[in-house]
């Protein structure tokens, strides 16, 4: 039963959007000094950031139990303050060890998040006859831009992690407190003859093509959130204030590539918006690679922002249009392939980083971003096809 307009409902599930975005974006804005405050080496930080997809593999089994019994609506409310509440963790550990136990927690909360929103999404979506999966992931990064900006200026003001990511908290228990009793209460049912539950059995051929492509796009993505300022600070090496110029250039871009992506699909058609945003991803990155300075890095990191925009909401658009499973199952599937890519990522370039350069560990992050245009281009199955615009 629905007791909110379709506005109000939207803007709640849009502030556990913003959320996570904004938890995330805090952790990423102070890698660079929690990794040097700790003399953390590139293939240190590339096994501690394990502990992310450690932890969201943990939470798998559990975050589908939860959504297809509880329902996503409490379990955003769930996830998003164990999210929240997990943060200063990360800036009160002084070392290895309760550092990489804190980072798993937070991956633990951040996947069952990722699942229970991304389902409140598609249910919401029932109400609009356009796409609007693009304007929540946009609120996402808009949360990630500034979520990197207030993380410049309290490190310009000497501000340490700890006291920033309490703000943080504050910050988000207030916004949940408001957006939890305006979520959607029913979750989006399975129609007939397709499967409403989770299960072991062989996924999909298409949603696994729609999985991998995500994979390929959050990938890239986390790349841009764990790397970006780490390798401003170790490669670029501009001035301490700009140290955050590449994460911010690359959120910014993203946000606002969010925001125009439905109107762009719209125009031009999911595959044709994969396939550029692959070259974007690609054209950025090997620009930030084979000229690593402020000017050119900066644009270059403009670009992959820009490429990186669309990869995920038109992934979660076509989940939500599968005809095998239900709009949840799908998500559910879609969205943990791809997001196995955002938490993997950033460990596999440190230990990239670690046996050749970081440089190259970029460069590697350009060849799976091309994985998204070869996939979004290969035949699709009959009556499987990529979200078309309505």
């Amino acid at each position: 039963m629905v007791s909110d307009s379709p506005a109000k409902i939207r803007l709640a599930v849009s502030a556990f959007f913003f959320l996570p975005g904004l938890c995330f974006a805090s952790w990423a804005s102070r890698i660079p000094d929690i990794s040097q405050k700790l003399g953390l080496n590139a293939g240190q930080l590339g096994q501690l950031l394990l502990a992310i997809p450690a932890g969201s593999l943990v939470s798998l089994p559990l975050a589908g139990w939860l959504v297809s019994s509880w329902g996503s609506r409490r379990t955003v409310l769930l996830a998003s303050g164990l999210y929240a509440g997990f943060l200063p963790l990360l800036g009160w550990a002084d070392s290895f060890w309760p550092l990489a136990g804190a980072l798993a927690l937070f991956g633990f909360a951040g996947n069952l998040l990722n699942i229970s929103v991304n389902t409140q999404a598609i249910g919401v979506q029932q109400f609009y006859p356009k796409p609007i999966m693009g304007t929540f992931h946009g609120l996402w990064s808009l949360a990630g831009f500034l979520g990197g900006a207030l993380g410049t200026l309290l490190i310009s003001w000497g501000q340490p992690p700890l006291r920033h990511f309490l703000l943080v908290l504050g910050l988000c228990l207030a916004l949940a407190a408001w957006a939890q009793a305006h979520t959607l209460r029913q979750d989006v049912g399975p129609a007939e003859g397709e499967t409403g539950g989770f299960s072991l059995t062989r996924p999909d051929p298409y949603l696994l093509r729609i999985g991998l492509i995500a994979f390929c796009g959050m990938l890239s993505e986390g790349a841009m959130f764990d790397w970006a300022g780490v390798y401003f600070q170790k490669v670029v090496q501009p001035d301490a204030a700009l140290v955050t110029a590449g994460y911010v250039a690359c959120m910014s871009t993203m946000a606002l590539g969010r925001f125009l992506s439905d109107y762009f699909t719209h125009r031009y058609g999911p595959t044709r918006m994969l396939q550029f945003s692959s070259g974007l991803i690609v054209m950025g990155l090997l620009l930030v690679v084979g000229l690593p300075y402020l000017v050119p890095a900066v644009l270059g990191f403009l670009l992959i922002g820009f490429g990186i925009a669309s990869v995920v909401p038109l992934s979660y658009s076509a989940a939500g249009r599968s005809t095998a499973v239900s709009p949840g199952v799908a998500l559910a599937l879609v969205s943990t392939i791809g997001f196995l890519g955002f938490l993997l990522g950033p460990p596999l370039i440190g230990f990239l980083a670690q046996i050749s350069s970081l440089r190259l560990a970029m460069a590697a992050v350009a060849v799976v971003a091309m994985g998204v245009g070869v996939l979004a281009s290969l035949p699709t199955p009959e009556q499987q096809t990529m979200p078309a615009a309505t």
